[in-house]
Formats: structure tokens, C-alpha cells, sequence
């Protein structure tokens, strides 16, 4: 199963009051595993950045008025997403900024059943604690040090490692991994081996035994191959 793990910075909490879209980042994810592909983009939210937003994520207006707008980019960030589910820390956050942004340019809204908000997993699993993203690093020993400030594609990254846990995905890896270890280990030669019930009928005949001794005997007496031959049978007492 495809999933796309997503984050995106903003220019403040609001877009019904002018808040625009600054920065999506977004992470492919194979069957619970992230699959190397990402996605990452800045944009110019053509108008200032207030103190505030600056101070979380660090981009500044100048920084970005060099940036593509929304409507140079969409196709791009559409075709990646694809109709895979989309992974986001409080979904309904993200998922207003990016159909305010696609309402401007008369683009389809995207549903709100593909999100997968894990928030709300976070909450459920974890109730009457934080459950922030840094908070959820900490619980789940992920090493979150390079999040000095926010950023959309680093965010994206670490909610990955972070939804994993969540869902219980990296225990079922832990699980395979050992048995395929076991697996491997038992196809060295440890498993049991079946036995036939009647043993296969000599191919080597009388002559070919003689044969083999007879060689063997040129080889002298201290022969390692003399160890293998049967003890001889002792003449009956007369």
C-alpha cells in the first residue's frame, strides 16, 4: 500500500484571513516503509511574513519571493501524492492551507477521507499527554536533533519514522526480520530432517566393494581410510 506522509509551513494559522502556504514536504511510503522518494518545495506566499511564523520555521519573505507560486508548482505536488492516503500530524491544519491554495486557482478540493491524521492515532494510543511531534519522537527514541526550527520535508521524514510506531508496523518488521532469520538459519542444515520409511537399495555391488578395499590397502596400514572400513568378522570357535 502507497502512502505519502506530509507536512507543510505556513505564514500564520489562518488561511480564511490571508495565511498563505510557505513550504510542503512529503515522503513516499511503501507498506509502512519509506521508500527513499520525496517531494519538497518552497513558495512564495506573495505577501510578508509575520514575526511570528518566522520565529518557527526561519523562512523569511525575501527568501521566498524568489520561490515559484502555487499554481507553477500544483501539478508537480499533485502527481506525487497521487490518490494515496495522506499521513499528516493534525491533518485538518495542513489539508485548509492546501485547499485554500487550490480553491485560488479553481482546482479541486482534495477529500478529507484520504487523511490519515496521526494526531489523532497519537491521541488515542497515548490518551492525557502531549502528543506532539517532538513529544512523540522522545516516546519513540527517534532522534529529532536537526529540528532546530521547523521544516516541511525534515517534519515529513520524522512523522514517518514517527507513524511506524504509532501503527505498530515497526514491530511486524522486527517480527519478519526474525523469522526470516530463522528461515535462513534453519536452510543451513539445524532443521529437522525427515527420514525415509524404507531405505534406498544399494547402488554399489559386491565387486566394486572389493574393488575399493583392494585399493585401499595399497595406502599401508596408517591409511586414514582404514578407520572407515567395517571390523572384521571373527571366525566362529571350533
Amino acid at each position: 500500500m502507497r502512502e505519502i506522509v506530509l507536512d507543510t509551513e505556513t505564514t500564520g494559522l489562518d488561511p480564511l484571513r490571508g495565511d498563505r502556504l510557505v513550504e510542503i514536504g512529503c515522503v513516499e511510503m511503501l507498506n509502512r516503509m519509506p521508500t527513499g522518494q520525496t517531494y519538497h518545495v518552497y513558495i512564495n506566499p506573495e505577501r510578508d511574513m509575520p514575526a511570528e511564523a518566522f520565529a518557527v520555521h526561519g523562512l523569511s519573505a525575501e527568501f521566498l519571493s524568489t520561490k515559484p507560486l502555487f499554481h507553477e508548482v500544483v501539478d508537480a505536488f499533485l502527481e506525487f501524492i497521487g490518490d494515496a492516503p495522506l499521513v499528516i500530524h493534525n491533518a485538518s491544519f495542513d489539508i485548509s492551507f492546501i485547499n485554500a491554495e487550490l480553491d485560488r486557482i479553481k482546482r479541486a478540493a482534495i477529500p478529507r477521507e484520504r487523511l490519515v491524521d496521526t494526531l489523532l492515532l497519537a491521541r488515542r494510543k497515548h490518551p492525557g499527554v502531549s502528543n506532539r511531534l517532538d513529544d512523540l519522537c522522545s516516546r519513540y527514541l527517534i532522534d529529532n536533533s536537526r529540528r532546530t526550527k521547523h521544516g516541511a520535508l525534515l517534519d515529513a521524514e520524522l512523522l514517518a519514522e514517527v507513524y511506524v510506531d504509532l501503527v505498530g508496523a515497526r514491530q511486524s518488521q522486527l517480527l519478519l526480520a526474525s523469522e526470516s532469520e530463522d528461515i535462513r538459519i534453519h536452510a543451513a542444515g539445524d532443521a529437522p530432517r525427515r527420514q525415509r520409511l524404507v531405505p534406498l537399495a544399494p547402488r554399489i555391488s559386491d565387486a566394486e566393494r572389493e574393488a575399493h578395499r583392494a585399493f585401499i590397502a595399497t595406502l599401508g596400514d596408517k591409511a586414514i581410510w582404514n578407520e572407515f572400513l567395517p571390523a572384521p568378522v571373527a571366525a566362529p570357535a571350533g
